[in-house]
């Protein structure tokens, strides 16, 4: 169901000029918002899980860099900066992706909340009365998750940023001696940023699995 309903969301966006216009045709497909929702959750924990992989191969070359003992210092270097690229083009997804998620979530409870006055049985308004209390503080504290994941994104991308510029125009052993010691600080910065987005996406598959 994954890539059926990505393929429709890229193609209702195209010509949607409301989400209303959104979700309507969306509901001609037989997809809910609830359907729309596990999909954006999906998206945020493939975006995080990318970038997870993308900040620990920089951190590889960056190490194979700062342990550089003879051979092609220019080789490193390229490899380097090309994982960075790609590093930041992978972190670029991920508060666009969470974006959507609460846009999505913020129209579906509206909507789950206002309908609960068109019960007729007082039992099954409260059962879902209590379903929607639980669904959504499971889902805010998703959300609450990976912004802290996303939050730790930046200050990670610019140390190495300044690496590679540094390194762009110091590109010999001595001033790659030089950054051991930050090394060991970026290091410890990236261990952090991947077990905070370990978290949030073991927090996503809870959350997509209590939807389904």
């Amino acid at each position: 169901m994954k890539t059926t309903v990505a393929l429709l969301i890229m193609a209702v966006t195209l010509f949607a000029g409301c989400r209303s216009t959104y979700y309507n045709t969306m509901e001609k497909f037989g997809y809910e918002k609830r359907d729309i929702l596990v999909n954006r959750v999906e998206t945020a924990r493939d975006a995080q899980e990318d970038t997870k992989e993308q900040f620990a191969s920089i951190l590889e070359e960056f190490s194979a860099l700062v342990d550089f003992d003879g051979g092609d210092l220019e080789r490193l270097y390229r490899r380097l900066s090309r994982q960075f690229e790609r590093a930041e083009k992978s972190a670029a997804t991920v508060g666009s992706s969470i974006d959507g998620i609460e846009r999505v979530g913020s129209d579906l409870f509206k909507e789950w909340e206002s309908e609960l006055d068109e019960y007729t049985s007082d039992s099954l308004r409260e059962k879902s009365s209590e379903q929607l209390r639980s669904t959504k503080d499971q889902y805010e504290a998703l959300i609450v998750t990976m912004r802290r994941a996303e939050d730790k994104i930046p200050p990670v991308l610019a140390a190495f940023r300044d690496q590679v510029l540094f390194l762009k125009h110091n590109l010999n052993a001595q001033a790659v001696a030089s950054l051991e010691n930050e090394a060991l600080r970026i290091e410890d910065n990236v261990k952090s940023l991947i077990e905070e987005m370990n978290t949030a996406i073991f927090e996503a598959n809870a959350f997509i699995a209590a939807m389904k």
